[in-house]
Order: structure tokens, then C-alpha cells, then sequence
């Protein structure tokens, strides 16, 4: 970790030491996506100036873009009144935020009690990972 990182002590990380992080489009405010990060995650973020989340899937690091070339280059990072959320904004390079080839993950809206897909593909997950998407 960084030696100034005494900011991430006054994170409240949750019972299992992480933080939901979204991520914000710098230019037109656009919310893109939510995450999680670790004091890790986050600290390495600062220092290398790309998003990087922890994955509780695999549960190890996952720095945005490593497989889809889909980076998020840091542009200033915020912390909410609570001490409980962080906002990075971010350029999206590649446009493409989601793991389903969507600008953003919010491409659902709740339409009459069904969730209707508002935002089409542009890139198929195929084509960005090598594999269909699950």
C-alpha cells in the first residue's frame, strides 16, 4: 500500500472489509456502474490511476479492462457524506462499461411491474472475453 494512505482509515468498510464503489462518467455524469473494493483495490486505484475492484467472485483484485480492454482511467475519486460509498469518475475508454457489452449496467428499467432492456449490445461479450456470455 501506498505510504499516504491514511485516507483509507477513514473508509467505513462492511463486515466484510469492502466498499461499493461506482463508477461515474467524468464528462457527462452518467452512472456506469457499481462495484466493490477492498483498502487494496481502492489504495491501488490512487496509485495507478485506473479502477480497480476487488472481485468477490474470484475474490482477487480485477483491475476494469484487463480482459476486455475496456478501461477505466481515474479521474477524481469521492467519498459520500457516511463515509460508506465511494464515486470514482472515470473515462470509459472503449465505451463500454458492462460485462454484457452495454455502455452502462443499468440497461433495465422497471416498465409495469417487468424489467424491459433499454440499452442494446454493442459489443458482444464474446468478442470482448473469448467466451458466450453466462
Amino acid at each position: 500500500m501506498s505510504q499516504q494512505s491514511q485516507f483509507l482509515d477513514e473508509v467505513k468498510w462492511n463486515q466484510d472489509g469492502l466498499v461499493p464503489a461506482i463508477a461515474q462518467d467524468s464528462e457527462n455524469g452518467e452512472v456506469l456502474m457499481l462495484a466493490w473494493m477492498n483498502r487494496e483495490a481502492l489504495d491501488c486505484t490512487l496509485i495507478e490511476g485506473r479502477a480497480i475492484y476487488w472481485s468477490r467472485s474470484r475474490q482477487k483484485l480485477w483491475r476494469k479492462g484487463e480482459e476486455s480492454g475496456n478501461v477505466q482511467e481515474l479521474e477524481d475519486i469521492r467519498l459520500d457524506c457516511d463515509g460508506d460509498t465511494v464515486l470514482l469518475k472515470v473515462r470509459q475508454l472503449g465505451g463500454i462499461a458492462c460485462h454484457t457489452g452495454r455502455r452502462h449496467c443499468f440497461y433495465r428499467r422497471l416498465q409495469q411491474g417487468v424489467w424491459q432492456v433499454t440499452d442494446a449490445v454493442i459489443k458482444e461479450p464474446s468478442d470482448m472475453y473469448g467466451q458466450p456470455d453466462e
